[in-house]
């Protein structure tokens, strides 16, 4: 009965009744969500454990409280059990410390050929995880002004191709203070994204994890010395010349593998002594011989070229040359004053090497017209140089960068063409900035026309003197400073370029034949000359904005560098010379590894925010590039690659991704490493590329959907 009356009560009340019934209802609701949960979170576990064995436990805030690093022979997991050939596949290398025979020659992967015992193992787990740990998370926080540019491109339906230049302004070096980076991808069901109706971009270019690949040896002309945007064949197999003038790259990139030398690859010679000697059939050429024989600074000796200390072309040596020049123009202050050089031409390298001992960064231009291919002489050194021709595009430089540039007896003609090369030379050196020109001969008319064209432009000669011991004439002319001296100017022959023309666009663009106006404002770069080296490196200008994060963002590759790649990785740093990071911001890893004998080719890409002057302001050297194309260098010119998020910021720009790798395979020596920062679900599918080419897995380590991979080139060639 009392049951009755309730149900008469309830009735009687139906909002009551109502509210009884949503109850229940979100009971249930709570249930479903419970059940869905732990079914979720099992597919996630197994979504990460494809990757490797990575189980460690996460805080609260994210931080991993225990790091593992895949040895080669790991126990498998209860969970896994049923899974050992899956994880089989991607056991690393890492564990075996087994020598590595490159070439005959036996190089261990841990230094010293010591066995590291358990405990340093784990101490060095420790440390990557507390770097990586939390590094990986700031990644996201660190870059997303790249990644918002990057949607902005594809909105704008931006096409790569020719004629396509660095179209970010200045304001886009600023880090923002954005969302994370995937915040948009995750939000994908937020107004905004629902207003504009946009469709959900994919986070990264993505490798068919099934895809089987089968390489090839390149069948070229040039051979072991390829390099596939400046070495262009007709359809006939022949090279139109080998004298190139333009960049022009392949309409599909090369999916080959670049051959070794016909006399086989050695182990390079170490840095310091790789300075003063060099193994000649690395560099082997069919000119270079001959070349050798004509000359004093270099001799033959055995299975090595040999290069005479303070010895370069120069009858006095270029101890000397350097010494008469500081005479000339005291204001140089080598390493104080003047910290980056370009040096057009790339003769002996010998300037470069001399010019390194006093802190000075030399960035060696190797023109491809040059026969004896000099600039892969300098690289096999371990001196700076980019391959690029030069005759009527932009070199792939910001404006206003270099503090001088030097060009000795390198048959540039400088006053053709209406003067367009040294109208270049202007775009690229700093206001104040030097410009060193020393040649032996010099025919009236020459004299004449390159006195007009200096004139034209308001370039002030400082010094002329002749060295009498080399025999050479030396000028030294300076940029000027300030606008004024251009209104002073007779004929207004070449005229200032117009107001909308970006400096800094240079990738793919020709060369104007106008003259930049000199930055006049404070807040405007080029104002101001940088500090004195060192203190030039942690120094931010006004016109840098967010000094604080890149303090932070300095601070931050510097923990990654120290904790992780140094002391976590085994790699031997003794043998680590050329170095790239494939995808730069602001030179913050560059700068944490000059405690190392290395330098840094800092690779910012053109669709990317336009941060190459921050890296150059800090005394750093770098480039523009696209990575859908092949880089301006000679294959098994570097040490060592860093890319970080590369493969995942470039999106679908790119036709075929597979072809990064393999550019990464052409310049990089046998025995050199790769490390790569990036998504999971890019990694993995990366990992086993990497194996097809036969690199050899070293490291690999994730924190939730980001990982890091270390991976070492062999000798294998199909």
């Amino acid at each position: 009965m009392a049951v009755t009356r309730f149900g008469r009560q309830l009735r009687a009340k139906g909002s009551y009744g109502f509210c009884l019934k949503m109850t229940a209802v979100g009971v249930l609701g709570l249930c479903f969500i419970l059940i869905w949960s732990l079914f979720s979170s099992s597919s996630v576990v197994s979504q990460r454990s494809t990757f490797g064995e990575f189980s460690e436990p996460v805080s609260a805030n994210g931080k991993v409280f225990e790091s593992q690093i895949r040895p080669s022979k790991n126990e498998p997991r209860k969970d896994q059990a049923s899974k050992e050939d899956k994880k089989s596949k991607f056991d690393s290398d890492l564990g075996k410390r087994d020598e590595k025979t490159v070439n005959g020659s036996e190089s261990s992967v841990n230094k010293g050929g010591k066995e590291a015992s358990n405990e340093e193992k784990k101490e060095k787990g420790n440390e990557l995880a507390e770097s990586d740990g939390e590094g990986l998370q700031k990644e996201e926080g660190g870059e997303k002004e790249e990644v918002e540019a990057n949607d902005k491109e594809q909105e704008e339906d931006a096409v790569d191709g020719e004629g396509e230049g660095n179209e970010n302004s200045e304001e886009d070096a600023e880090l923002s203070d954005g969302v994370d980076v995937d915040q948009e991808a995750l939000e994908d069901g937020s107004d905004e994204s629902k207003s504009k109706g946009k469709k959900k971009e994919k986070t990264g270019p993505l490798f068919d994890p099934k895809a089987h690949y089968t390489w090839k040896l390149c069948s070229t002309r040039s051979k072991h010395n390829y390099i596939p945007c400046i070495d262009v064949e007709s359809a006939g197999g022949r090279l139109q010349s080998y004298r190139h003038h333009e960049r022009s790259c392949p309409r599909t990139p090369p999916m080959c593998l670049v051959p070794l030398p016909l006399d086989g690859y050695g182990t390079p010679v170490r840095w310091p002594e790789s300075k003063l000697k060099i193994l000649s059939k690395n560099v082997a050429h069919p000119k270079l011989a001959a070349f050798v024989k004509m000359q004093s600074w270099v001799v033959e000796s055995g299975e090595y070229l040999t290069f005479l200390q303070n010895q370069t072309e120069l009858k006095g040596g270029v101890m000397h040359y350097l010494e008469s020049i500081e005479e000339m123009l005291p204001d140089i202050e080598w390493g104080k004053n003047v910290r980056l050089v370009l040096d057009i031409g790339c003769t002996d390298s010998g300037f470069a090497a001399a010019l390194l001992d006093k802190d000075v960064l030399t960035l060696a231009l190797g023109l491809k017209d040059d026969l004896v291919d000099l600039a892969q002489v300098a690289l096999e050194r371990g001196l700076p140089a980019v391959v690029s021709p030069f005759e009527n595009r932009r070199l792939p430089f910001p404006s206003i960068v270099f503090d001088a540039i030097h060009c000795r007896e390198c048959h540039t003609l400088w006053h053709s063409n209406g003067g367009k090369l040294l109208l270049e030379m202007n775009r690229v050196l700093r206001p104040g900035g030097y410009f060193i020109l020393s040649t032996q001969h010099d025919s009236i008319e020459v004299e004449e026309a390159m006195s007009n064209l200096i004139a034209s432009i308001c370039w002030n000669i400082l010094a002329h003197k002749a060295v009498e011991i080399s025999d050479v004439g030396v000028k030294i002319y300076q940029k000027p400073e300030s606008n004024d001296i251009f209104e002073l100017r007779r004929k207004k022959n070449p005229p200032l370029c117009k107001e909308d023309e970006n400096p800094d666009s240079a990738w793919y663009n020709p060369i104007k034949s106008c003259l930049h106006t000199i930055p006049s404002s404070i807040e405007q770069r080029g104002t101001e000359w940088p500090e004195q080296w060192p203190k030039r490196l942690e120094t931010y200008p006004d016109w840098m904005n967010n000094k604080e994060k890149l303090i932070a963002d300095t601070l931050h590759w510097k923990a990654i560098v120290d904790k992780s790649y140094l002391a976590g990785m085994d790699i031997d740093w003794s043998n680590i010379r050329n170095v790239m990071d494939m995808k730069a911001i602001n030179g913050g890893f560059a700068a944490a590894l000059l405690q190392k004998d290395v330098w840094v080719m800092n690779v910012v890409h053109v669709h990317a925010p336009d941060t190459l002057p921050i890296i150059f302001e800090r005394g750093l050297v770098g480039v523009y590039h696209d990575w859908c194309e092949s880089f301006g260098t000679y294959p098994r010119s570097y040490d060592l690659l860093h890319a970080d998020h590369l493969f995942s910021r470039l999106k679908k720009r790119c036709k075929q991704p597979v072809a990064i790798v393999v550019e990464m395979d052409r310049i990089v020596r046998p025995g050199g490493w790769a490390i790569i920062r990036d998504k999971v679900e890019i990694l993995d599918p990366l990992e086993g590329i990497f194996r097809s080419l036969h690199w050899e897995i070293r490291m690999t380590y994730n924190h939730e959907k980001e990982g890091i991979m270390c991976v070492q080139k062999t000798i294998w060639r199909p």
